[in-house]
């Protein structure tokens, strides 16, 4: 079966080679790779290589990506593969959404790689708006207002003149895919992220383009995940040391994250990362003046399903305080001082405040007005805002969606945080479901797997029969809400 071992035969006998799938995942703060098979009915998952993440302040006060490094990275990890004997057929490529590279006519990078937290967009924001009013433009797009988008983004390109110099618009995820293979595509599920695409139509929004005066060429044919970009470069595989296909998973970490999970109409899933993204799958956008004003969003997502979403910052806030504090405390123990406080007051946790402050801590103190507030009870404002949050997304879902929810599937790492996972049980009054602690990756291998059944004969066929896979190797856990 074509997801568990291809069969070879010798000439004293018959033997097997599992074939292997491999996930680079790549988050704002680290990266890793992940070898995916499937054993006895199961998704067996091994983590190969882990490498730092993070954005580079340049002296002139600009944030960036390391793309060189990046890559230097994806190739150091492939290599790993090899070298452990575990060669993969297959390997894709997910990151964070809504940045991008610009290539120019001779597809060389018009640098710098810009990172999404840098301050660029302050002043794009209202120059969109000027000309595409937000309730037009959530009407065409139905995304989530944000100053990261891409659209504000390439607004500032066009205005610096860095947009006339480029021939290619490549999301980071799909400009590794090219570095690796010489294959350009523009995927489905990050674009639509960016504030950019018509999501009744599911292609890049004309009038939006026409209005900003953006440069056409830029905007490709979008690809679905599930579509092979291509093998590895002669020199790639030369330098990792074997050959593979590279296939496009949704290229949002999201969307692949969402993709892993078993859902149906009573449950909500909540991707608890850097980010918080807690929603809803829906067969149709859902576009609407209440989702406007709730400032709910609608991605696309694997064969088409759409992530209807709100996002608010998550385990960033924890992380950036561990940070203020010198790592000298782990996140169960930066818990514990949470939970041995009794600090009451909460903050917006979408504060642009608390976007890319140069202390976190200084900055929940400012916005709660208390200087000198202890960092125990920090982290219990934070602990309190968050799942406060949440409760909030959990009833606007039920209004937007016209459902009433019974479960909470939380997946990423701050499903691991039983002290939230408690507070969100009690804020949401939802049963919280645990246990797919690598969706993100299981959901880019998800992509790999479909693509291969469908290619060489096989059960998983499509995301509703790998939700049954996944519902097979990973056991979920439960906390009663009220």
């Amino acid at each position: 079966m074509c997801t568990v071992r291809t069969c070879d035969h010798a000439m004293k006998g018959r033997f097997f080679v599992m074939k292997y799938f491999l996930a680079v995942d790549i988050g704002a703060g680290s990266g890793r790779h992940i070898l995916g098979s499937v054993q006895d009915g199961k998704l067996v998952l091994e983590e190969i290589h882990r490498f730092e993440n993070g954005m580079d302040r340049q002296e002139d006060g600009h944030l960036t990506w390391d793309h060189e490094r990046l890559f230097r990275e994806i190739k150091a990890g492939l290599k790993k593969a090899g070298a452990l004997g575990k060669v993969p057929s297959y390997i894709a490529i997910d990151t964070w959404g809504v940045d991008y590279v610009l290539l120019d006519k001779d597809d060389k990078e018009i640098l710098p790689v810009y990172a999404y937290r840098d301050e660029r967009t302050e002043t794009a924001v209202p120059d969109v708006e000027a000309v595409i009013p937000p309730e037009k433009l959530y009407g065409i797009t139905g995304i989530q207002k944000q100053n990261f988008n891409t659209i504000y983004q390439l607004w500032c390109d066009k205005q610096s003149g860095r947009m006339e110099k480029a021939e290619s618009l490549l999301l980071i995820p799909e400009y590794f895919c090219y570095k690796l293979t010489g294959v350009k595509y523009n995927e489905y599920t990050n674009a639509s992220t960016g504030g950019m695409l018509d999501a009744a139509k599911k292609t890049w929004s004309e009038e939006i383009i026409d209005k900003l005066g953006y440069k056409k060429s830029l905007f490709g044919e979008l690809t679905l995940p599930g579509t092979e970009v291509g093998n590895l470069l002669p020199s790639i595989a030369e330098e990792v040391g074997y050959d593979a296909k590279v296939i496009l998973c949704p290229t949002h970490d999201t969307a692949s994250a969402v993709a892993a999970c078993p859902l149906d109409d009573e449950t909500l899933f909540l991707s608890s990362g850097t980010w918080s993204l807690i929603g809803f799958e829906n067969a149709e956008p859902v576009i609407n003046e209440a989702g406007f004003k709730a400032n709910y969003t609608n991605e696309g997502g694997i064969e088409y399903r759409f992530r209807v979403l709100k996002n608010f910052m998550g385990m960033w806030l924890f992380q950036s305080i561990r940070k203020n504090l010198d790592k000298k405390y782990t996140y169960d123990e930066m818990m514990e001082m949470a939970m041995a406080s009794t600090y009451d007051k909460t903050v917006d946790v979408n504060s642009p405040n608390l976007t890319a402050p140069v202390s976190m801590i200084e900055a929940i103190r400012a916005e709660v007005g208390e200087p000198d507030l202890p960092v125990g009870d920090v982290l219990e404002c934070v602990y309190q805002s968050l799942s406060d949050a949440y409760g909030r997304a959990v009833r606007e879902a039920e209004a937007l969606s016209g459902r009433t929810f019974k479960k909470l599937l939380i997946v990423g790492g701050g499903g691991s945080d039983v002290y939230l996972n408690k507070l969100t049980a009690e804020k949401t009054g939802l049963t919280i479901l645990t246990g797919i602690k690598e969706a993100t990756t299981t959901g880019n291998l998800a992509a790999q797997i479909i693509y291969d059944c469908k290619a060489n004969g096989g059960e998983y066929t499509d995301i509703m029969n790998f939700r049954e896979l996944v519902k097979a190797s990973f056991p979920l856990s439960e906390t009663k809400g009220h």
